[in-house]
């Protein structure tokens, strides 16, 4: 049976949707990040990082969400969640999964925790940290946009769903309480809703537990 460890509104959350998605059975083990549950021995077993998600598949113990993704969508294929191996699409998909994760998620993660950059109470120098972070995240949105103006698609890829659209769904949902959040934007909020539209995904959120608005 997989195993998930997870905490809502995470980096597990792309994952989640992938399992959700291929239909396979899986178990959900929350933990508790409040409680610092990720620097437990046994967690820190599981993933010395301290972060959430891990993924136990077997005897196969995989942490980094984006290599989680990329081994869900080829240990299941017949799910359609990437394009053909070889393919200029796939080169594609390899192309946006590791710039969200990469470049979006790396600047993200410098706007909720600008401290781990700074020296302790340097408060001014993590508020402007943060600014600067929010600003170039706003940047990264809007070539997400330039995007999906420029192909018309559907999808991140164009016309074919994938596990960049799970990715890039969690990534957008962390600047809902932005200035100028990814909804905004007039593509790329009619994208999001699209994905959020779908069954999956829906019953992820509901599973999650997620407050309404969820991007």
């Amino acid at each position: 049976m997989i195993e998930l460890h997870h905490a809502p509104s995470t980096a597990a959350m792309a994952p989640h949707i992938l399992l959700t998605e291929i239909g396979v059975p899986f178990v959900l083990r929350p933990v508790d990040t409040a409680a610092q549950a990720h620097r437990s021995p046994a967690y820190l077993a599981l993933n010395p990082n301290g972060r959430v998600p891990v993924l136990v598949d077997g005897d196969l113990v995989l942490y980094e969400s984006a290599a989680i993704c990329l081994h869900l969508v080829d240990r299941h294929p017949q799910a359609g969640l990437a394009p053909p191996p070889g393919s200029d699409e796939r080169a594609h998909f390899y192309k946006w999964l590791v710039w969200l994760t990469n470049t979006l998620q790396a600047t993200l993660m410098v706007f909720f925790y600008p401290e781990r950059w700074l020296t302790d109470g340097n408060d001014a120098g993590a508020a402007e940290l943060k600014s600067c972070a929010e600003g170039r995240t706003g940047a990264l949105l809007d070539l997400l946009e330039a995007e999906l103006q420029r192909h018309g698609g559907p999808w991140l890829l164009g016309a074919r769903y994938s596990a960049v659209d799970a990715y890039a769904l969690m990534l957008c949902r962390w600047t809902r309480h932005f200035a100028h959040p990814a909804r905004v934007r007039p593509a790329l909020g009619t994208y999001l809703q699209r994905v959020l539209d779908r069954p999956a995904v829906r019953q992820v959120f509901e599973r999650e537990g997620l407050a309404l608005p969820w991007v």
